[in-house]
């Protein structure tokens, strides 16, 4: 990413803030970094939570990271590590007085699960189809886990039921706790049961863990300060570029103006600086520090 000036990074806040007040479809709701989002325009930056992402947008984790998204209906996203997830045909209709809330959704890597949930008041419908490499879902209002990787393809039933398509197969999961695998290349397996000890590893692999920004997360960590405004936007492009959704802000003193590089939105004092350390390490950073 070149170096911005200051006042490009604050019109592109407000253009942000702006689209959030008009309800997207698809809101960001949590990251466990490095994550980033590929806009359709071509664009590549860190993923961050509050962004809202359209068409034609891939939202890309590297390893040990999470990604939690929310659909306007209420329905959680949730994408493993090492994963990749394309959007497309997200939007909300009217159809015979109801809302109906659609979205397709392209599992090109890695583990995903699609959840909704039962306190958020959800009263249309939705037309969600998910594609898992060689497998296309067909949800109605259900709990899915999937899984692509290099060998298979993977779609576990956790409530509710899915149509299931694979070349000329059909069919629709109808049993909680199923699963069908479809190793590459070849016919897709059986569909059994799985057992509560492999279904808890996988739901594992797409749940946030410590360290991760989520929506009302109060705790910051500083990761650079500087009185030269391009100093500290070298420091916020190479947290960028690494896929960390860093910030910068600049602060007013009595002689001079200081730029300060954080990343927001931590829910502990403990997971920030445990971030500010592993950043300082990891990028060379100097003294970090946490506050609310």
């Amino acid at each position: 990413m070149k170096i911005k000036t200051l006042l490009t990074l604050l019109l592109a806040c407000a253009a942000s803030c702006a689209a959030a007040a008009t309800k997207p479809t698809l809101v960001v709701e949590g990251v466990q970094m490095p994550a980033w989002v590929e806009r359709a325009n071509g664009s590549r930056d860190a993923l961050m939570v509050g962004a809202s992402l359209g068409n034609k947008d891939r939202v890309v984790t590297g390893a040990g990271a999470r990604a939690l998204l929310r659909l306007a209906d209420g329905s959680l996203l949730k994408l493993g590590e090492n994963g990749s997830l394309g959007l497309d045909d997200l939007g909300t209709q009217k159809f015979k007085a109801k809302e109906v809330v659609t979205a397709s959704l392209d599992v090109l890597r890695g583990a995903f699960r699609f959840t909704t949930q039962a306190l958020y008041k959800f009263r249309g419908e939705r037309d969600v189809k998910v594609r898992v490499v060689t497998i296309t879902l067909g949800i109605r209002g259900t709990d899915l886990f999937t899984k692509a990787d290099a060998t298979r393809d993977i779609a576990c039933l956790i409530e509710g039921q899915v149509d299931v398509t694979r070349g000329d197969q059909a069919f629709t999961l109808t049993q909680p706790m199923s699963f069908y695998v479809a190793p590459k290349d070849k016919p897709g397996e059986p569909v059994v049961a799985v057992s509560r000890e492999q279904l808890v590893k996988w739901t594992q692999e797409t749940d946030l863990g410590a360290g991760a920004v989520r929506k009302g997360g109060k705790w910051r960590v500083y990761l650079g300060e500087a009185n030269d405004q391009g100093a500290a936007l070298k420091i916020y492009d190479q947290l960028r570029n690494g896929g960390y959704a860093a910030e910068i802000r600049p602060m007013t003193g009595a002689e001079a103006v200081t730029y300060r590089v954080r990343i927001s939105n931590l829910a502990t004092q403990a997971e920030a600086a445990a971030l500010g350390e592993k950043l300082k390490s990891q990028m060379g950073l100097n003294e970090t520090k946490v506050s609310k």
